[in-house]
């Protein structure tokens, strides 16, 4: 759940909202043409989600310029078809330390 009643039952979604956790915490802002899409494991290690390509491919149609996901995630994900939405940057990241390390820096 998150505050206000929204329920989200994709993992996909816990990246996001931890960076807005720590967005807050920090007191620094997230660009809104940032995207984020990943599982947060226990010990804090960025997990791949399902159907990542069509969530890049997504996130680049709906003007998101930059994308973080998990460094877990298939490496052909570089290599996809071309479209409009291949003009995301996509950011692979292994875990929450690093994350802070290239979001809030």
């Amino acid at each position: 759940n998150i505050a206000g009643g929204l329920k989200i039952s994709d993992p996909a979604c816990d990246l996001a909202i931890a960076c807005a956790i720590l967005s807050s915490n920090f007191d620094i802002s997230i660009s809104q043409k940032i995207c984020f899409s990943g599982e947060i494991g226990l010990s804090g290690e960025i997990r791949p989600v399902s159907q990542i390509e069509k969530r890049i491919d997504e996130a680049g149609k709906l003007g998101f310029e930059t994308i973080y996901i998990s460094s877990y995630n298939h490496p052909s994900i570089e290599k996809r078809s071309a479209s409009a939405a291949n003009k995301i940057a996509i950011h692979k990241v292994k875990d929450i330390p690093e994350l802070i390390r290239l979001v809030f820096k």
